[in-house]
C-alpha cells in the first residue's frame, strides 16, 4: 500500500512511518519541520517540506490512506495561544479531510489523545467517558475527531481516532526530543544526563500510595502496531475510536527511581506545588482496541520503556 503520513518527521509520526516501511508499505511524510526534525525522517521514505493545510499539491488517488499526526501539542502553549492551535489544527485538518475526498483517498487514522477526557470521573478511562477538555489543545483534538465523524457519515471515509495516553519510549533512532520538553521521562533522563539540575516533582500529596500521580505510560512502538492494525480495521462510513495504554499506572516517584537504576545516575528532586488540573490517576481501558483491532502492548514494562528512551537520548547528546 501507499501511505501520507503527516507529521512524520515528529516523534510518534517517524515511528509509525518506519513501522509502514518494515510492513512493505509505501510512505510519503508530509512534514513543515516546525517542530519535527529531517532525520526523524526514516531512510526509505520519501520526504515532502510542506503544510498539511496544502496537502492538496501532493495527495492523488494513488495513495491508499493518510496516516495524520500533524499538529500543535503542548498545553500550556495552547492555553495562551489558542488561535494557534484551532488554526492548525482544526484548519489544518479541515483542509487535509478536503483534499482526500477530492483525491479519493478513503482511508484515515487519526492521531487524537487522552486530553479530550479532561478531568475523568472515573478510572480505567472508557472510551464512553464524558469529554470534557481542560485546554485547547484537547479541545481542538476533539473537535476534529468530532469532525471526522461527520466526514465518514456524510462522504463514506474509514477512519479510526487513537487516544493516545503517555507515548514514552523509542524505536531505535527514533525518539522523543521535543523544544520545549514538557514530559516527565526525557524531562528525567535530561538530569540523569546532567543537562538539567533536578526535575521537579509538582505535589506529592495526592492519593494516590506515595502521594504523586499516576499515570498510564505506553510505548511508542506498541502505539504504532496499533496504527497499522487500524488501517486495515476501519471500515467505510464508520469511525472508530480506540484509548491506547498499557492499563497500568506508574507514579512520578516510580518513574523516576525507574531512571536512577537504568541509568545508574542520581537524579536529585525538587519539590514544587500541585499544577492546577493535574488529576491524581489517569489510567487507560484499552478494551476497545484490544476487541477492535486485536491489539495488545507488548513493552508494558517501565524498565523496558525508560531503557529505549535512554539509549535514544545518549544517543542525541552525543
Amino acid at each position: 500500500m501507499r501511505y501520507l503520513v503527516t507529521g512524520g518527521a515528529g516523534y510518534v509520526g517517524s515511528v509509525c512511518a518506519a513501522h509502514l516501511l518494515a510492513a512493505g508499505h509505501e510512505v510519503t511524510v508530509l512534514d513543515d519541520l516546525s517542530t519535527g526534525f529531517r532525520e526523524g525522517v526514516p531512510l526509505g521514505a520519501t520526504f515532502v517540506e510542506g503544510r498539511v493545510q496544502d496537502a492538496s499539491r501532493w495527495l492523488d488517488a494513488s495513495y491508499d490512506g493518510v496516516l495524520h499526526f500533524a499538529a500543535c501539542s503542548q498545553v500550556g502553549e495552547s492555553v495562551t495561544d489558542p488561535e494557534k492551535y484551532w488554526r492548525n489544527n482544526v484548519g489544518g485538518t479541515i483542509e487535509l479531510l478536503a483534499a482526500m475526498r477530492r483525491a479519493g483517498v478513503r482511508r484515515l487514522v487519526f492521531s487524537s489523545t487522552a486530553a479530550v477526557y479532561g478531568e475523568p470521573a472515573s478510572v480505567p478511562i472508557q472510551e464512553a467517558a464524558a469529554t470534557v477538555p481542560t485546554n485547547p489543545y484537547g479541545a481542538t483534538k476533539l473537535a476534529v475527531d468530532h469532525m471526522i465523524t461527520g466526514e465518514c457519515a456524510a462522504h463514506g471515509l474509514a477512519a479510526a481516532s487513537l487516544r493516545y495516553f503517555n507515548v514514552a519510549g523509542a524505536h531505535g533512532a527514533y525518539g522523543e526530543r521535543h523544544d520545549p520538553e514538557s514530559h516527565l521521562i526525557p524531562l528525567v533522563l535530561q538530569v540523569a544526563l546532567g543537562r538539567r539540575e533536578s526535575i521537579s516533582v509538582y505535589g506529592s500529596d495526592y492519593p494516590t500510595p506515595d502521594g504523586t500521580c499516576v499515570r498510564d505510560y505506553i510505548h511508542v512502538s506498541d502505539l504504532a502496531e496499533a496504527h497499522l492494525l487500524a488501517l486495515t480495521a476501519v471500515q467505510p462510513g464508520s469511525h472508530l475510536i480506540c484509548n491506547l495504554g498499557n492499563g497500568n499506572g506508574f507514579s512520578v516517584r516510580e518513574v523516576i527511581e525507574t531512571v536512577r537504576k537504568v541509568t545508574g545516575h542520581p537524579v536529585p528532586e525538587a519539590a514544587a506545588p500541585r499544577r492546577a488540573g493535574d488529576p491524581a490517576v489517569l489510567v487507560a481501558s484499552a478494551a476497545a482496541a484490544r476487541e477492535l483491532l486485536g491489539w495488545e502492548p507488548r513493552r508494558a514494562d517501565l524498565a523496558g520503556i525508560v531503557s529505549d528512551a535512554w539509549e535514544f537520548a545518549r544517543g542525541v547528546a552525543r
